[in-house]
């Protein structure tokens, strides 16, 4: 992991992340393709992205000997998916994280006003207890990500960091502005939106190459 020219912001350089991402970009990626890559991705996201969870020493016996080993201390996280996209990056966490809780938040964009409009929002009871990890595939505008974060401050889980596949420097820096607590954690940080708010270079609309929709 690399820092950017951006507070706060953590770059995942590893190589299978970056390859595996280059092969997602491609326009001729089938949605099956694309799928299990968004899911590949997400596992080697949340090994760099976990690499701070604290651990603790207990006693346990080998087939030959006794011996003190280290485990997770608690274990309590919950991945929260901002749907629909971010459900492709839960599944893939779920894999190697298969304790944890998983909540969602249904966001969408008013067509006239743009407003961010919440239709569904649903998290375990004891997050206050919990660290999130808030994933979405892409930061472009940052307008639903920044809206998914104020309404999970309402619930005061422990901690939140933001995971995501790509993101614009527009997205990353109206984050900032909302919510500079919040650590970002991405694969990496594209040139800037286009006049219909796609990341460019981007891979697309990333809800419809994972579901097959247009």
């Amino acid at each position: 992991m690399t820092q950017t020219q951006f507070a706060n912001v953590s770059l995942i350089r590893h190589p299978l992340i970056q390859h595996k991402l280059t092969i997602m970009r491609k326009v001729e990626t089938s949605t099956h393709k694309f799928r299990g890559l968004l899911q590949e991705i997400s596992m080697l996201l949340a090994y760099e992205v976990t690499r701070d969870m604290p651990l603790s020493t207990v006693a346990i016996r080998t087939p030959v000997a006794q011996m003190n080993a280290p485990m997770l201390e608690g274990k309590k996280i919950v991945l929260v998916s901002i749907l629909r996209a971010g459900q492709g990056i839960v599944d893939g966490m779920l894999r190697i994280l298969p304790s944890a809780r998983v909540g969602h938040i249904g966001l969408y964009r008013e067509p006239k006003t743009h407003v961010v409009v919440e239709y569904y929002f649903k998290v375990p009871r004891d997050i206050s207890e919990r660290d999130v990890l808030l994933v979405d595939p892409m930061l472009a505008t940052g307008n639903s990500a920044v809206a998914a974060v104020h309404r999970l401050k309402q619930t005061n889980p422990r901690s939140i960091k933001f995971v995501c596949l790509l993101a614009a420097p527009e997205g990353i820096r109206q984050m900032q502005e909302e919510h500079p607590d919040v650590p970002i954690f991405t694969a990496a940080v594209d040139e800037h939106l286009d006049e219909h708010g796609y990341i460019v270079p981007g891979l697309g609309d990333a809800g419809d190459r994972l579901f097959g929709t247009k």
